[in-house]
């Protein structure tokens, strides 16, 4: 376990979260789901979506925030936001750290984000849009941990099938 953890408050969408939890696989990191959930977890487009790694993924469940909180207490986290002010990449992210995301729809509470003004970030885009998809800010801010610590415990050559690399 690479101590990455993706945190999704009140997900809506299950695809989103089932495309997560396939990130979540593929790089170790272990999901959190705060409820209330916007869908079933045996949801057929929520297992679809994370395909065939369901075992192999490290998932807890909380009732609420004030659980999620009072279950890590000292959980050094990270709020991806539209509203911040700080990039994502402008951060050295701690060893253990918790990446959270608010629901497809609005977003983590304004309550817990001007609460913890240096814990917020946004990833940079266009001023006239909304926001990216849930899934997508998930994957880009576990692969800017992962890059910073190296790739550590990730495989990051490919091979082809049917012909060799050159060396």
């Amino acid at each position: 376990m690479n101590n990455i953890n993706i945190v999704l408050v009140e997900p809506e969408i299950p695809q989103n979260t089932g495309n997560i939890a396939r990130t979540c696989a593929a790089t170790g990191a272990s999901l959190h789901l705060v409820k209330p959930l916007g869908f079933e977890i045996d949801d057929r487009k929520l297992k679809r979506a994370g395909l065939d790694y369901w075992d192999k993924l490290d998932i807890t469940y909380y009732e609420n925030l004030d659980d999620f909180f009072n279950k890590n207490p000292n959980a050094a986290f990270y709020c991806f936001t539209t509203k911040a002010k700080h990039k994502y990449t402008d951060i050295n992210y701690p060893s253990r750290v918790f990446l959270m995301f608010g629901k497809e729809t609005k977003g983590l509470p304004e309550e817990l984000l001007y609460a913890n003004p240096e814990r917020c970030v946004r990833i940079p885009m266009r001023d006239t849009l909304r926001s990216l998809n849930l899934s997508n800010s998930a994957a880009i801010a576990v692969y800017e941990v992962l890059r910073q610590r190296g790739f550590d415990g990730l495989r990051e050559d490919g091979q082809l099938t049917k012909f060799t690399w050159d060396e």
